[in-house]
């Protein structure tokens, strides 16, 4: 059995229990395979991670099951990472930090006003005692997003991983609602875009403009909704807001996003959702102390994941 694997449940599989889905032949391959891997945190059903009492849900056309045999820390399980001192964190060694930020929280505090609440600031006040450690911007994500950050310790970890992210080799992947269905199902937005300053927002460029920069990222839809779609988007570039203004340019814009507009009228306009729907769920990269592959995922935070089950019972009672 490979170690990552994803299946639909086909219209055959509607109404098995999760369980029962996984205990086939060429999945988990019994019961008892199958509640392990769900007890130890294994399974995801549209990239939301199944809680311990999951096997007896009830399985619907169309959902993605993902079953990741030897996700990082599952062979011990352990609790949900602990809030400290205002923060999730995700993992924490000698050289970095993972931290999973709740939307509302802006990664690093904006110019001019180091005063506002954030990632980094919170950071500090944790090592604040701790003085060989100081800790130092990767990467960064939108205030409204939730999801996965990385800072550095250290001034040579974070040389080490910013030369990571120029190169693009860590896998960054978010869920993102966005309105209506694309077409293809899955494939690949490829743009140009240039910043503007102006308007703080990313804009489709001009042919011959010499700040325009590639904007590239993968998606495939992994639930449909009536009017909404849920993605898996995974960057291959990381300009700055790049997944919603590239979901805007195809016709797409997320659910909630109050900048990237969706055009009036467009399939989900109407949708109310209090952010940009948008998630950094998983993180993978190279660690900087032995190039050792690590990864870490953050589970649908509970705005997003309610309004998803809502999507589903307005589904189901429209069928």
């Amino acid at each position: 059995m490979k170690s990552d694997q994803t299946w639909g449940v086909s219209g055959d599989e509607e109404g098995q229990r999760l369980d029962k889905f996984l205990a086939a032949p060429g999945r988990a391959g019994s019961r008892s395979r199958a509640a392990d891997a769900i007890a130890r945190g294994r399974v995801f059903v549209d990239g939301e991670e199944v809680d311990a009492a999951g096997g007896a849900r009830v399985m619907r056309h169309g959902e993605q099951v993902r079953l990741w045999m030897d996700r990082p820390g599952s062979a011990s399980r352990t609790p949900r990472p602990p809030v400290r001192d205002g923060l999730e964190i995700v993992h924490e060694d000698a050289d970095l930090v993972v931290v999973n930020k709740a939307a509302g929280l802006l990664t690093v505090p904006l110019d001019g006003d180091s005063s506002a609440p954030s990632v980094l600031a919170l950071l500090w006040d944790r090592f604040r005692s701790h003085r060989t450690r100081e800790p130092l911007v990767v990467h960064r994500i939108d205030k409204d997003t939730s999801g996965l950050v990385l800072f550095a310790l250290h001034e040579t970890a974070r040389a080490a991983l910013v030369a990571q992210f120029a190169h693009r080799t860590p896998d960054r992947v978010y869920l993102a609602l966005v309105n209506g269905h694309p077409d293809p199902a899955e494939g690949t937005w490829q743009d140009r875009l240039t910043w503007d300053e102006d308007a703080f927002v990313q804009r489709r460029s001009r042919a011959d403009d010499p700040e325009a920069r590639d904007a590239e990222c993968a998606y495939r839809i992994v639930s449909t909704f009536a009017e909404a779609s849920l993605l898996e988007v995974r960057l291959r570039t990381g300009r700055q807001g790049q997944i919603r203004a590239q979901a805007q340019l195809h016709g797409h814009s997320l659910v909630g996003d109050r900048r990237y507009r969706p055009r009036e009228g467009a399939p989900g306009h109407d949708l109310r959702f209090p952010r940009q729907a948008l998630h950094a769920q998983r993180l993978a990269f190279d660690h900087p102390s032995d190039d050792r592959r690590v990864e870490f995922t953050a589970p649908t935070p509970a705005d997003l994941r309610e309004f998803l089950d809502k999507l589903r019972r307005q589904a189901r009672q429209g069928a």
